[in-house]
């Protein structure tokens, strides 16, 4: 059983000389649940589980629609935690845990800056233990305040959902803090996943400095300035780089668009792309959604409001750099480069409402065959306008001022002019759930998506809508899973192929046993028929009752 360092920060097997004594209130119980870990081949290491973010779990094999109800299925307790759960929780199978033995393992991150690996069949009269927590802050600091922004509430320590890289045996995690001098600090860690102990020299300090004469600009660069700044975005890896994508709070400030590039191995920036140089705004936030990635190794995400060249060179791209709004390509070798992108042709009206497309995340599509035998590589993503825009990844559509020049754009598809999340894809279907409307299924066929959904729930989602989660067991058993925020949330399952039919709600069991507290951003996670849940001050564990 390990044990904490004064309660809480690191086990004593985390020997760090970066922050080995910081002790910043992450409580929690530390201890084993079960003697051995049940059968589990699971792995989620990365925001909706893979880099095209499609959001299915296609190997669960428990949870069905004829056992996720409300007689068969429920809540089962959940992880306690200090500070909001925003991140998505991570989880791995068969963990060799070191004094304790093999474990299925759930990894959660909260804005308290803690990190939690939790033995994830250890759920026993409503509360599970933990196996380490370690605090991401250094000694006499404390974790962010809000900036003055209600986005991120009341402070912010872990925003982004981290990754996991098990050949080396660490999650990556972003966390912000702020000294007793008022300073704000970034940081780049990588955790050992079996204690939690800082690895490879670090946590590494995070700046940034790009040439440019845009906000926050001198001496003809532009400065990352801490204090403006929030890694929301989930994080990306790919061939061992991390990638971190930056947000504001609240449009505030002097700010500009930065994308930045880690080693996996050596946590030292490597890589460095601003898409505002020479103006402002452009903050790449996407409601939490993590980058996305196609096998070719180029690199996807929207970026919201901000300053955008109408002036084109002669190959369509921004004369001075500027890609404000855009759903932007970009290499992953270096020197990280914008390779293609898409913006409306009414994008500076856009920013200038602030009717950006960054409020939602992207989705990439695996290959699909079009009428004419042609494989298409697409890509699906959504902001403030009530349109879906089907893109090409091979010809993204730049800007046209005429008109947009994309694959496939329908007007009118999501009934709010809001989509805070991202859509989820399975078996041949689009997955949406906009702000005040209902969960929507769109069909593909030959490569096409449908302008009507096939089918929808009855029960509309109010603000911020929902990012729906998919479990199968390959193709059969399809449930999407969703959750309402409110005061008290609600989980809802829906019959993947007709989601007019609810298996499940979290309010349909007597006496208030399946409630939990709301939290505005969060994505369900299926992993091993157990389904997650962040909350205000844990994690809420759903699964089939004893």
């Amino acid at each position: 059983m390990l044990l904490l360092l004064g309660g809480c920060g690191h086990s004593p097997s985390s020997t760090s000389n970066s922050n080995s004594n910081s002790i910043v209130g992450c409580g929690g119980t530390i201890g084993a649940g079960t003697n051995s870990a049940p059968a589990s081949s699971i792995d989620v290491v990365t925001y909706h589980y893979d880099n095209l973010r499609t959001g299915q779990n296609t190997k669960e094999t428990m949870l069905t629609p004829a056992n996720v109800n409300s007689t068969r299925f429920g809540r089962l307790g959940e992880f306690t935690v200090i500070g909001k759960v925003d991140a998505q929780p991570l989880y791995l199978s068969n963990v060799s845990i070191p004094g304790v033995g093999i474990r299925n393992v759930l990894y959660a991150a909260t804005e308290h800056g803690c990190v939690y690996a939790f033995d994830a069949d250890s759920i026993s009269g409503n509360t599970g233990k933990a196996l380490w927590i370690t605090s991401t802050s250094m000694s006499g600091e404390i974790p962010s305040d809000d900036r003055g922004c209600g986005q991120v509430t009341p402070e912010i320590g872990v925003t982004s959902t981290p990754i996991i890289d098990r050949r080396r045996n660490a999650i990556y995690v972003v966390a912000v803090s702020k000294t007793a001098g008022g300073n704000y600090i970034h940081r780049m860690h990588a955790l050992d996943l079996t204690t939690g102990a800082e690895l490879f020299a670090g946590p590494t300090l995070i700046t940034a400095s790009y040439p440019g004469s845009g906000a926050g600009s001198s001496g003809g660069n532009v400065a990352f300035d801490p204090s403006e700044y929030n890694q929301r975005p989930g994080l990306l890896e790919l061939d061992g780089t991390i990638y971190t994508t930056w947000g504001s709070h609240c449009d505030q400030g002097a700010y500009t668009s930065w994308v930045m590039a880690f080693s996996a191995d050596t946590l030292k920036q490597t890589g460095l792309l601003n898409l505002t140089p020479n103006g402002n705004d452009g903050g790449i936030w996407m409601s939490g959604a993590s980058p996305a990635a196609d096998q070719a190794g180029n690199i996807y995400f929207i970026l919201g409001n901000g300053t955008f060249d109408t002036a084109l060179t002669p190959s369509g791209f921004p004369s001075r750099g500027d890609c404000g709004n855009c759903f932007a390509k970009i290499s992953s070798s270096f020197p990280l480069t914008l390779l293609d992108y898409f913006t409306p042709s009414n994008t500076v009206a856009q920013s200038s409402q602030d009717l950006d497309f960054g409020s939602g995340g992207p989705l990439l599509l695996p290959d699909l065959i079009d009428g004419t035998g042609t494989t298409r590589h697409l890509a699906v993503g959504s902001g403030k306008d009530s349109k879906i825009y089907v893109l090409d990844r091979d010809n993204m559509g730049k800007f046209n001022a005429g008109g947009d020049a994309v694959y496939q754009e329908i007007a009118g598809a999501l009934a709010s002019n809001s989509e805070f999340g991202k859509p989820s894809y399975f078996n041949n279907i689009v997955y949406y759930g906009a702000v005040n409307d209902a969960l929507k299924a769109f069909p593909m066929t030959s490569a096409r998506l449908a302008a009507i959904p096939s089918s929808q729930s009855s029960r509309q989602f109010p603000y911020p809508g929902t990012t729906p989660a998919i479990s199968a067991n390959g193709t059969a058993n399809g449930i999407v899973w969703a959750v309402e925020n409110g005061g008290t949330a609600v989980l809802h399952a829906y019959d993947a192929t007709n989601l007019g039919r609810e298996l499940y709600s979290s309010g349909q069991a007597a006496n208030g046993r399946d409630q939990f507290a709301g939290n505005k951003f969060i994505t369900p996670m299926i992993a091993n028929g157990r389904v997650y849940v962040g909350t205000p001050a844990s994690v809420a564990v759903f699964g089939l009752l004893p």
